[in-house]
């Protein structure tokens, strides 16, 4: 099978044959959704065929009579034995501003002047829509879309769904409708379980959810979140306020418990023109990568329920809501190989090559791989095609095959019988494979990793210069590097002033402070947080080698399983860190002010037990940085504005959220907000310029 990539958004349909074949494939493709299996088009090649029907359907009316577009799924949906309390469609679709534009230009024709109660703005969650109805606070029942009119009962769920408590405060009864999902938190724990259980990967989480909710005789029971977009009164009831906006019934629904979309990070906003609805999407769509659960779009709706009334429905969707679909995250294409390459620890890090294919706007044709253990627990063969996630800057991450798919020559991926880096042995006592050889294995790797800029810093270092020294055995460990004489390093890069400016550089590198020179040794798990945050603590180098795995628990960040890693890696290093002290490599951190040298911390951890933070003007505080630095902080890297954070006080932190203390955000070269700056403003995080922070740390900087 070949995905249609998203440039092919606008395929032509050719023939009446090719037209039918084209509806058979989007019922086949929405049938299996329905069952609970795993669809043979992701989502943007169903997009993309379907507006291709749809416009073949538009240009030859009389050879489409009774077409199933204009039903929920297709037609495809089962239509269960429950009947909705009113009917319960899905959206129609834009993708992109001008057909947003030209559906509110539709939304005034139908209303017959602009929309004057303003637009609801809210995330399109990618999961399963359900109707849940509480009778006197008890939830008594759940049922599927279905065709719209009528869905299947699947309240086995009832107790196992997030956000849609089993019984309320208050005895009240309603109707509320929303999605149904997996975070990706509770995928992973549910392919987990699944294959634990003798059961084929789920292929995403989408589909996943569809399959868990017609489910009623698993011998198990997956955990899943709901959000509600909506409600309506049952039974005769009046809960809803009379004419309540979507808004304010969304704001009921919450009062009585239960969680809504204004509850998730993206938010719900009520804005006033269709202009301001655009750049709520654009805000969202800056957010999705950083969201804990899956979104293929955002829903626009007239937030007043008298012209959503006076809008009214279509058979398959409301004329009153649109859904603006976002790039797609998820595609479908072919394993066609994994290669195997060797870390800088000696780990064996495995990569899926793949089928080029679009995500996200840009061609992704490689994929990562977790271990060997994870490429079998998804069961994952050459030949097979395979979902792949991609959004934002997020690395391409493959989530599981498609089984359906799998040609009858595939076969299961290789995994190496020896190391593919120097053919020894391989370590296989952990989920992660490792050389036997250790970091040994991996010498060039790791040297490259030492020089670096964010660690010894050492300019002109190249791969080719690195392998020139190991080669001419010059070079077998990191401390080796301080023993190098001008005269060899200009033998290997060529040049007598390349190796003059190579000694310089060796000879600045003596003097990095503790905690880069330990992160050079390349010990597992201390990588250059963790190494500032063991340097910090213990001071010296004397320090950290005297410590126990028991001692190193006190540090941020160390458990007890890396702990004795730690220890244990560090022992087996000291020849290389006594040839280190011997060639006058520094073995202590900075002093920070306020803070005497070599001292650990002793105070106690905070009440959420992490380690206590050093004095500064950043103690006690959470730091996130996004962009490109200007002004004093010119040319620091993430590196080496996380260190500048952590010697000023603070901690370091990777995504915005409720704890952080100060974004620093560098001005955006579009003009447009980062995705870090959208969620700050709206969790009230106060935004640094880099001088700003520049001011605030100045006693800290280099």
């Amino acid at each position: 099978m070949t995905a249609i990539p998203a440039a092919e958004a606008h395929l032509v349909l050719s023939s009446s044959a090719a037209y039918e074949d084209a509806l058979d494939r989007l019922r086949a493709a929405s049938g299996a959704y329905y069952a609970g299996e795993n669809s043979p088009l992701d989502d943007a090649s169903y997009d993309a065929l379907r507006l291709a029907v749809l416009a073949w359907e538009a240009a030859h009316p009389d050879e489409a009579p009774g077409s199933p577009t204009g039903l929920v799924a297709d037609g495809a949906a089962p239509a269960g034995d429950v009947a909705h309390t009113t009917r319960l469609l899905s959206l129609d679709n834009v993708f992109g501003p001008e057909q947003l534009v030209a559906w509110d230009a539709s939304l005034q024709r139908r209303l017959g002047r602009p929309v004057e109660g303003g637009f609801a703005v809210e995330p399109k969650l990618d999961g399963a829509a359900v109707a849940a109805r509480y009778r006197d606070g008890q939830l008594v029942q759940v049922v599927t879309r279905g065709d719209g009119t009528h869905g299947e009962d699947v309240s086995h769920v009832v107790g196992s769904v997030v956000g849609l408590p089993e019984r309320l405060a208050e005895p009240v009864t309603f109707e509320v409708r929303g999605e149904v999902l997996f975070t990706q938190e509770q995928f992973e724990t549910a392919q987990r379980v699944r294959v634990a259980h003798g059961g084929a990967p789920f292929a995403n989480p989408r589909n996943a959810v569809a399959g868990t909710l017609r489910a009623k005789d698993r011998p198990y029971r997956l955990e899943m979140a709901f959000w509600a977009y909506g409600a309506v009164d049952l039974d005769g009831g009046s809960f809803l306020p009379v004419g309540a906006t979507h808004a304010e019934t969304l704001a009921a629904v919450a009062a009585a418990g239960v969680r809504t979309t204004a509850d998730t990070p993206a938010g719900l906003h009520v804005v006033a023109t269709i202009a301001e609805a655009q750049a709520r999407v654009d805000a969202i769509a800056a957010l999705r990568a950083g969201l804990p659960f899956g979104i293929d779009g955002v829903v626009v709706k007239a937030d007043s329920a008298a012209e959503q009334a006076e809008a009214g429905l279509g058979s398959r969707f409301p004329y009153w809501a649109i859904a603006y679909k976002l790039s797609a995250v998820e595609r479908q294409t072919v394993l066609r190989d994994v290669v195997w390459e060797v870390g800088r620890t000696g780990v064996l890090a495995p990569t899926a090559v793949l089928d080029p294919v679009e995500i996200d706007g840009s061609t992704v044709s490689r994929a990562t791989l977790h271990n060997p253990a994870d490429i079998a627990r998804r069961d994952l063969h050459l030949g097979d095609t395979v979902t792949v996630y991609k959004a934002g800057d997020i690395i391409p991450r493959v989530q599981a095959p498609v089984a359906e798919l799998r040609p009858e020559d595939a076969v299961p991926v290789p995994l190496p019988a020896a190391c593919p880096n120097c053919g020894g042995d391989i370590d296989k006592s952990q989920e992660r494979w490792r050389c036997a050889k250790g970091a040994g294995c991996a010498l060039a790797p790791l040297i490259e990793y030492a020089a670096g800029r964010d660690v010894l810093d050492v300019d002109g270092l190249g791969r080719t210069y690195v392998k020139a020294l190991i080669d001419a055995g010059l070079v077998t460990d990191v401390a080796d590097l301080f023993t190098l004489t001008e005269e060899q390093l200009s033998a290997a890069s060529g040049s007598a002033r390349r190796g003059a400016k190579l000694a310089e550089q060796f000879e600045l590198a003596r003097s990095r402070p503790l905690s880069r020179v330990f992160c050079a040794l390349g010990i597992r798990g201390t990588g250059r947080r963790m190494s500032r945050r063991l340097a910090a603590h213990f001071g010296t180098m004397e320090a950290i080698r005297a410590a126990s795995a028991e001692d190193l628990l006190a540090v941020e960040g160390i458990g007890p399983e890396k702990a004795p890693v730690v220890v244990a890696e560090l022992a087996a290093l000291a020849p290389v860190v006594d040839k280190l002290i011997a060639a006058g490599v520094n073995m202590t951190e900075p002093q920070q002010p306020g803070r005497p040298a070599g001292a650990a911390d002793t105070a106690e951890a905070d009440a959420d037990g992490s380690a206590p933070a050093a004095a500064g003007p950043l103690a006690g505080r959470t730091v996130v940085v996004t962009g490109k630095m200007t002004g004093r902080l010119d040319g620091f890297g993430r590196s080496q504005m996380n260190e500048l954070i952590e010697r000023a006080g603070g901690r370091a932190g990777s995504g915005v959220n409720g704890r952080t203390s100060y974004l620093v955000a560098a001005p955006s070269p579009t003009g447009r907000p980062s995705s870090k700056a959208v969620t700050a403003e709206k969790l009230g995080v106060e935004v640094l310029t880099p001088e700003a922070f520049a001011d605030l740390v100045a006693d800290y900087l280099p």
